[in-house]
């Protein structure tokens, strides 16, 4: 009977209660952290059923917090094979981001509703404890992850990935496709990330050009011009050109400055055509026109500084510089920009007639009158009514745009016959009239 009575004594004793109570929170709180962990881990489907069940049978979590607990442990593992990807280039990181976003981040979600129903009718809230909104969880954390991989896009994007825009463009679109199943679909938010990369892309080029044609013109002089005076009149030989090509002007040949300049602007045009969106054609446009600007006024410098050694051959090579910058250079540009952005495809965006558009303002063309204004007090006045008469330089609009031929008009860059410093524009591909790649 004393023995019986330690014995129970031993068992009722506060301090041994609290040990056993002790050694049970510490096995649960084992076993909470084995199967979250299980969770962080490339876990199938049938294993998420089987570890959320036992989650469910210690009683833990609330389903609110069973489900935010279970997108915490999923989301830690796709980060950490997110952050494992090689990240030296830009073009390999976004590619195995968007690879690996599209098939994990669809596991995820299959696994997420194979496990919780947002069709189950909701228990009533206890007495004092708020409604909470199970679904909104889910909506919320795919939209997270949405925003987080369009941050990536951009910063990569923004590191420069080449002529590659029009490839990853098409990925990016299937990803965001994909997660049309799910009622997540993106691709609507994808085409400002590229509209932004493609005009700063072409805005950098543009300024790039500007800077080059500078440096040419400071150490520019028309003595060493290759062509004698006068042989603008001459007749130019008829280069051989595959049919529907956009010949630039041979006539730049004879102002190497002029034929550098014209060569980077094909290069940009050339990039751009691979994500040419036609939401682009303002800001396009207006970049263009404001690099014709800032050339103008490094002619006018160069001749401000070099008026007074000018002889009268260097004076008639001069004003035959501007001559064939304003009625040859400039003229095409605006050709090459209806190449990119047609009249016609425009005002049916617009949902106008054609001969409407230039109520408008100038898209998809440049204003030639800015870029003359500046230099008309040094042509000769005769030139001025071929000059400012803005229709003789800017094809019609009002006119239906010509049916292109199977391989599509494409435009090739001068291939100025000068030192080796300008041979490298020679290199320009040709820019295809293809549909724009985003459709916007």
């Amino acid at each position: 009977m004393g023995s019986r009575n330690v014995r129970l004594s031993v068992v009722t004793h506060p301090l041994y209660r609290q040990s056993i109570v002790n050694e049970v929170r510490q096995s649960m709180q084992l076993m909470l952290s084995q199967l979250i962990q299980q969770l962080r881990t490339n876990i199938q489907l049938p294993a998420c059923l089987r570890v959320i069940g036992f989650l469910r049978q210690m009683d833990i979590f609330t389903e609110a917090e069973l489900r935010v607990k279970f997108l915490q442990a999923r989301d830690a593992w796709l980060r950490s094979i997110l952050t494992a990807i090689p990240n030296d280039d830009p073009y390999f990181h976004i590619t195995k981001t968007i690879e690996a976003c599209r098939v994990h981040l669809f596991d995820i979600i299959t696994q997420y509703r194979a496990i919780f129903s947002d069709e189950d009718p909701l228990l009533p809230p206890a007495v004092g404890e708020h409604t909470v909104n199970e679904s909104a969880i889910f909506h919320g954390w795919v939209l997270q992850k949405i925003s987080q991989f369009l941050q990536v896009l951009e910063a990569d994007l923004n590191r420069g990935i080449g002529s590659r825009l029009d490839s990853l463009l098409g990925q990016c679109m299937y990803f965001g496709l994909s997660f049309s199943r799910v009622g997540a679909d993106f691709r609507g938010q994808l085409a400002p990330v590229f509209q932004r990369v493609a005009i700063s892309t072409f805005q950098k080029a543009i300024q790039e050009a500007v800077e080059k044609f500078q440096d040419e013109m400071n150490s520019y002089t028309f003595i060493s011009a290759p062509a004698i005076l006068g042989s603008s009149n001459l007749p130019a030989p008829i280069p051989v050109t595959q049919p529907g090509t956009l010949q630039p002007p041979m006539v730049l040949l004879d102002f190497p400055p002029l034929a550098c300049f014209l060569n980077n602007i094909l290069v940009a045009f050339n990039d751009l055509r691979l994500c040419c969106p036609v939401a682009l054609a303002p800001d396009v446009t207006g970049a263009l026109e404001d690099a014709l600007a800032k050339v103008t006024q490094v002619i006018l410098a160069f001749h401000r500084s070099e008026e007074a050694a000018f002889s009268s051959g260097e004076q008639e090579l001069f004003l035959q510089f501007c001559t064939v910058f304003l009625e040859d250079l400039v003229p095409y540009l605006n050709r090459c920009l209806q190449v990119l952005f047609p009249p016609a495809q425009i005002a049916q965006i617009l949902g106008i007639p054609p001969t409407q558009l230039p109520k408008y303002g100038n898209l998809g063309h440049v204003n030639v009158s800015v870029v003359h204004e500046p230099l008309a007090f040094i042509l000769p006045k005769k030139e001025m009514v071929f000059c400012l008469d803005e229709k003789e330089l800017v094809p019609e609009l009002a006119a239906p745009a010509p049916e292109p031929s199977s391989e599509g008009p494409h435009l090739e860059p001068v291939s100025p016959a000068f030192p080796d410093p300008q041979q490298e524009v020679e290199s320009a591909g040709t820019l295809q009239s293809d549909e724009p790649s985003a459709g916007t």
